[in-house]
């Protein structure tokens, strides 16, 4: 007497035969199912239920291992994109560049600031309630044939973001490098308010100074090597005093300080269910001094009131 065998398939294709089961669930797979396995084959199923149970890798500040450094490109392209747009529409710089307060007068020429102003002046800036210059400025350039560097300002500053970016990012993660990177520029731009309301200052060095304070806390926290790190530093800090002389040196230093602060948190939180809630709470905490600082010398400015 025959006996008739069973025909067994594929459980995600019941119209596909097959004779080879999932090591982890043990149903039948057919080879456009099969995912290779330690041992044998798996099915997809189980594959991204496999991926989900393994703990991702951390960096040292709790962030997401990144070997790809992602933000700062895009960081590199807005950069690059925006400046491409100054070329076309020149008067973007003096619509987004951080001035603190400053005048604009009946001739469509820019004022140095006095409270109050005469008639026929408009106040711009802060001081006029432009808050966004804050940030905005951080990602506009001198114009090809302006100041000091002219060109070289937007390239000299993309090359040392594309070298630290892909140092700094993969030790902090995509997400603890962007908040590095703008609470660097906010940095920088609070400082110019403080100590020179009355320049407009454009140009991503805040942020890169911020980024390069990061890169000798973080390394430091990690017991690396610190010769060239100090040497790195020693240049940074060097560049610093002669940017006194021919750029903004109030952004640099505050963006400095501003990195160096959110950097320290970063990287110090204690490592436990705690971190985020420190870091987060030391990143908020900034921001409000920074907001505070802010307000208090707009409201210095305009005699009192600060502008909505």
């Amino acid at each position: 007497m025959d006996s008739e065998s069973t025909v067994t398939t594929c459980y995600r294709h019941p119209e596909v035969e097959c004779y080879v089961r999932c090591t982890r669930c043990e149903r039948y797979i057919c080879p456009d199912c099969m995912r290779e396995a330690a041992v044998g084959h798996q099915c997809p199923e189980c594959v991204k239920e496999g991926a989900r149970s393994v703990r991702q890798a951390r960096t040292l500040v709790g962030g997401r291992v990144s070997a790809v450094p992602v933000v700062t490109y895009v960081l590199i392209a807005v950069n690059v994109l925006v400046y491409l747009a100054e070329l076309v529409r020149p008067e973007i710089v003096d619509r987004f560049a951080m001035v603190g307060a400053g005048l604009v007068g009946p001739d469509g020429e820019h004022y140095l600031w006095i409270d109050p102003y005469p008639g026929g002046f408009t106040p711009e800036g802060l001081v006029d309630g432009e808050w966004y210059r804050l940030l905005t400025g951080a990602f506009l350039h001198l114009p090809p044939t302006a100041g000091t560097f002219g060109v070289f300002h937007v390239v000299m500053n993309m090359v040392a973001l594309w070298n630290l970016g892909r140092l700094v990012e993969p030790m902090l993660g995509r997400v603890h490098y962007l908040a590095l990177y703008l609470l660097s520029a906010l940095g920088g731009s609070v400082l110019v308010l403080l100590i020179a309301p009355g320049d407009a200052v454009v140009g991503a060095s805040g942020a890169i100074f911020g980024i390069g304070a990061a890169y000798y806390v973080v390394a430091r926290r990690v017991g690396a090597d610190m010769a060239q790190v100090n040497r790195f530093m020693a240049g940074l800090l060097l560049w610093l005093v002669i940017s006194a002389v021919v750029t903004s040196w109030e952004g640099h230093l505050g963006g400095l300080l501003a990195g160096g602060a959110v950097a320290l948190a970063f990287a110090y939180a204690p490592r436990d269910g705690r971190r985020t809630l420190v870091q987060v709470g030391a990143c908020v905490g900034l921001v409000v001094l920074l907001a505070v600082a802010a307000a208090v010398k707009v409201s210095e400015l305009t005699g009192g009131g600060v502008p909505q």
